[in-house]
């Protein structure tokens, strides 16, 4: 027998034939459906999905002014909800010699200019800063993030309607922002994104690529 599925379309052809005489095919048939393994995939996609995972591949670039990004969600009114990641140029910068300390944002004003505006990073401590931020990768490969349906404290969102966003300095002014909305009462699957870039640049557009969200 090749898989259980042929089994039991003979067996539900053999139970056909010994039970029509007997009025019960009806209900014969209905049980044999529910009992496949096709019924049971069906049922398994329709699922109500319980989180967001976003991905994307990052190739990382040579020189300064480049290798930053940000992976945040805001609500229908276009408030952050959480930021899943930010890379730590952009919070903590960098200091030689005798510099004062000033996070990478004000020193590069083109670190991922749309999250700092989003997020008011200015109104944010470093502490607050520190929980969302991350080493910059230091060698190339896919990056991947989950949002658990939860706010930056930890408390489940209302459910509603959200937008994801990537955004990506992929050298100097320029950058690219990827984003999607979705609902949290949406079933497992893709969510549709859009990009948006500010400027070309040749040399550096292989930085962040296949960029995905998925409603898992």
């Amino acid at each position: 027998m090749a898989n259980l599925g042929e089994f039991l379309v003979l067996l539900w052809r053999f139970l056909m034939i010994i039970c029509m005489k007997k009025g019960i095919i009806t209900v014969m048939t209905a049980a044999l459906l529910l009992c496949t393994p096709g019924m049971a995939a069906k049922k398994g996609k329709t699922a109500k999905a319980n989180s967001l995972e976003v991905s994307f591949n990052y190739q990382r670039q040579n020189g300064p002014g480049s290798n930053q990004y940000a992976v945040w969600i805001e609500n229908d009114k276009g408030e952050v909800i959480k930021t899943l990641f930010v890379t730590s140029f952009t919070t903590k910068g960098r200091t030689r010699g005798n510099e004062q300390p000033q996070r990478g944002y004000i020193k590069r004003p083109a670190c991922v200019p749309t999250w700092v505006k989003a997020v008011k990073a200015n109104d944010l401590t470093d502490q607050q800063l520190d929980a969302f931020t991350g080493a910059t990768p230091q060698a190339s490969g896919v990056q991947t993030f989950t949002w658990d349906f939860t706010d930056q404290q930890g408390k489940a969102v209302k459910k509603g309607t959200y937008k994801v966003f990537v955004e990506a300095t992929l050298f100097n002014a320029s950058t690219i922002t990827y984003s999607g909305s979705f609902s949290t009462l949406d079933k497992a699957g893709d969510i549709t994104l859009t990009s948006e870039l500010t400027q070309p640049d040749e040399n550096h557009k292989d930085m962040v690529t296949d960029v995905k969200a998925i409603l898992k």
